[in-house]
């Protein structure tokens, strides 16, 4: 097992129970080998973005301590979302789904391999994401942009809004 690392993914959902989703995902993602939910944010209702004429999305993050390198834990979270009910569609980009996992940072490293780009390449445009990982990780090491929390600064937060307290630290 390796040093255990900082890790941090986003969540969201927009069609079943997005909430009950992403709640059981955070149980999933505590439950990983080699790994421990360090801190689960409040869930975000967030317009929809890319395809807009789709329900909100239901957000959040999490931030995990983990052993499993970047590879090991992407292929865990694909198999998170596999057994939501996921099925990916490579045409169906920004569409809706039951659950989405992406791994949005990891150790304060920079990762481009097939498959696999962290920090997530979009991280820094998106308040969906950035909102909730805020709140449980600002600093976090963010290559290229600082701390999530400095990186946060610099997006609209307009339209992303809390809708409940239950956070998990």
């Amino acid at each position: 097992m390796s040093a255990p690392v900082h890790a941090c993914i986003g969540l969201g959902a927009n069609l079943g129970r997005p909430e009950l989703t992403l709640r059981n995902a955070a149980v999933a993602l505590g439950a990983l080998p080699q790994s421990r939910l360090v801190a689960f944010s409040r869930l975000y209702r967030t317009p929809a973005w890319g395809q807009v004429d789709q329900p909100d999305f239901v957000n959040a993050a999490a931030l995990v301590e983990t052993g499993l390198s970047p590879l090991e834990l992407l292929d865990a979270l694909l198999g998170i979302e596999r057994e939501a009910g996921r099925q990916r569609d490579p045409d169906a980009r920004w569409g809706p789904r039951v659950l989405d996992l992406d791994l949005l940072l990891y150790a304060g490293r920079m990762i481009d391999e097939p498959g696999l780009r962290v920090p997530h390449p979009h991280l820094h445009e998106r308040a969906f994401a950035l909102v909730p990982l805020a709140e449980i990780a600002p600093a976090e090491p963010f290559p290229g942009h600082g701390t999530v929390g400095d990186a946060l600064r610099g997006v609209d937060a307009a339209g992303v809004e809390a809708i409940d307290a239950s956070g998990t630290d």
